[in-house]
C-alpha cells in the first residue's frame, strides 16, 4: 500500500487541522519525527503569529514555535483547498457543548465537510477531538458522500488527544496514543502513523473503544475531584483540613489515588467530556447516575465559594457591595494562561452581580478576551503586595507557583483560600478562609 509505504519512508505529509492546545505539539511531534508537517486554522492571527515565529501559546515554552520551524518540514494555512495535499489528516478542533449541556459537534462537522470538498484516494483521516461513542464511524455518510469508499479508497480512525497544559515531565511524544480505526485497515494504517512519533502506541479494537477509553479518563478525575470537593465542604463544617485529611490518606501506597478539591472545574476535559457519555446514554434510554451527580457536585462549588467569601466578609463586618475584592489567578490551573472554563471565571461574574469591584491578577493571563458565554473585559491588575491592604478580600482561585503567600498573608486583611495554598504560612495578619 502507497500510503504505509510513505509512513514507513517518513515521506508522508501529516496535516494538522486546528493549532492550538492540542493541535501545536502534535504538529511539533510529527515534524521531530521527520515528516513534512502542514498546519490548517480558520484564525489568519494564529498563521501570522507561527510564519512570525511568535509563541502564542505561554505554556509551550519560549522559543517552541522557532524550534517546530527549524528544518523547513513545518508550514500553516488558513487555505482548507489544500487539504489534498497531506497523507494523513489529524482533526484537533473544539468540540463544546450547547446551551443545554449536549454536545456541539459543528467544528467537526464543518472540518469533514472541508475534507470531503478535496478528498483523494489514498489518504488517512484521524480525529482526536474528545467526543462520544460512534462519532468517529459517524462521520462516514459525510466522508463517502464524495464517491470514495472507507477502507478501499481513503481510512478513518479515532486517536484522543491527552495534552495536559503545563505539565513539562511529560512531552507529547511520551505520552502512550490510543487508536482505533472505524475498519481494521484504518486501525492499522493510524497506528503504524503514530508509532513513527509516538514511543508507545495501543491499538484497540475500535474507533468506539477509543473514543470511550477517552471519556473514562475524564469522567474518572470527574466522579474524584467531586468526592473530594464534597469531602471538603464537610469537613470544613466540622473544622477538619480536608488537605491534612488527602496527604494523610496518600500515604497509602495501594487503593487511593490523591484527587485536590477547588473552586469548580476548568480546562476543557473534565467540564465538559463527561456530558458527551450523558448525552449518549438518553439516546439509548439509558441514565449516568455518578457522572449527573459528580457534575452537579462540581458545577455548584463557584456558588459555594462565593458563600463561604460572602460569610468571611460579613464575619469581618463587611459587606460584598461596594467592597474591594482581588481575586488572584483567572488560568483554571497553574502555571499556565489557560482560562477555557475557568471556575475563576465565573466567580468574577458573581461577585460583580453583587455589586463588588473586583480586580483580578494573574500572571500568565494579561487581559481577558472574549469566549463562548463569558467577555470580562479585565485586564490584569500590577500585583503589589504592599497594597493588598486597600482589598476588603483577596480571593485565591489559582495558586501559581509565583504568587508569594507569605507576603499576602502579611499584608492582606482578609483572605478567602480555594487551593489550600495558605496553609504553611507563617505569622499571619491576615483573617483567612478555606473554601
Amino acid at each position: 500500500m502507497e500510503l504505509e509505504q510513505k509512513i514507513e519512508d517518513h515521506t508522508a505529509v501529516v496535516g494538522i487541522i486546528g493549532l492550538g492546545y492540542v493541535g501545536l505539539p502534535l504538529a511539533n511531534a510529527f515534524s521531530s519525527a521527520g515528516f513534512k508537517t502542514l498546519g490548517f486554522d480558520i484564525d489568519p492571527k494564529k498563521i501570522e503569529d507561527l510564519a512570525a515565529g511568535r509563541d502564542y501559546l505561554q505554556h509551550l515554552g519560549e522559543g517552541f514555535v522557532g524550534h517546530l520551524k527549524e528544518g523547513g518540514r513545518f508550514s500553516a494555512t488558513t487555505d482548507f483547498e489544500r487539504l489534498s495535499e497531506p497523507d494523513a489528516i489529524l482533526i484537533c478542533v473544539p468540540t463544546p457543548l450547547g446551551a443545554h449541556q449536549e454536545p456541539d459537534l459543528s467544528y467537526v462537522n464543518q472540518t469533514a465537510n472541508s475534507i470531503r470538498a478535496t478528498l483523494r484516494g489514498g489518504q488517512l483521516i484521524v480525529l482526536e477531538s474528545t467526543t462520544y461513542p460512534s462519532t468517529t464511524r459517524g462521520l462516514l455518510p459525510r466522508l463517502e458522500a464524495s464517491g470514495l469508499k472507507c477502507g478501499r479508497d481513503f481510512f478513518l480512525a479515532f486517536s484522543p488527544e491527552r495534552e495536559d497544559p503545563g505539565r513539562a515531565e511529560y512531552t507529547t511524544q511520551m505520552i502512550p496514543k490510543i487508536v482505533g480505526g472505524v475498519e481494521p485497515s484504518s486501525g492499522g494504517l493510524a497506528a503504524k502513523l503514530y508509532r513513527a512519533a509516538f514511543e508507545q502506541v495501543v491499538e484497540v479494537s475500535s474507533a468506539e473503544v477509543a473514543e470511550s477509553a477517552k471519556l473514562l479518563e475524564n469522567i474518572y478525575r470527574a466522579v474524584n475531584i467531586a468526592l473530594v470537593n464534597e469531602m471538603k465542604i464537610l469537613l470544613q463544617e466540622m473544622e477538619i483540613d480536608v488537605w491534612e485529611v488527602i496527604d494523610a490518606a496518600a500515604t497509602k501506597p495501594f487503593g487511593f489515588q490523591a484527587f485536590y478539591p477547588g473552586p469548580g472545574l476548568g480546562g476543557h476535559c473534565i467540564p465538559i467530556d463527561p456530558f458527551y457519555l450523558t448525552w449518549k446514554a438518553r439516546e439509548v434510554g439509558l441514565s449516568t447516575r455518578f457522572i449527573e451527580l459528580a457534575g452537579q457536585v462540581n458545577h455548584s462549588m463557584p456558588e459555594y465559594v462565593i458563600q463561604r467569601t460572602v460569610w468571611a466578609m460579613n464575619r469581618q463586618g463587611l459587606s460584598v457591595k461596594g467592597s474591594r475584592i482581588l481575586v488572584l489567578g483567572l488560568a483554571y490551573k497553574p502555571n499556565v494562561g489557560d482560562v477555557r472554563e475557568s471556575p475563576a471565571i465565573e466567580l468574577i461574574e458573581k461577585l460583580q452581580n453583587l455589586e463588588a469591584n473586583v480586580d483580578y491578577h494573574d500572571p500568565h493571563v494579561p487581559q481577558t478576551h472574549k469566549m463562548r458565554q463569558h467577555d470580562l473585559k479585565m485586564v490584569s491588575i500590577d500585583l503589589d503586595y504592599e497594597r493588598l491592604g486597600d482589598y476588603d478580600c483577596v480571593l485565591i482561585a489559582t495558586n501559581h507557583s509565583t504568587y508569594k503567600w507569605q507576603s499576602i498573608a502579611d499584608h492582606a486583611t482578609l483572605v478567602v483560600d480555594t487551593r489550600g495554598a495558605m496553609r504553611w504560612v507563617d505569622g499571619k495578619r491576615a483573617h483567612i478562609f478555606s473554601a
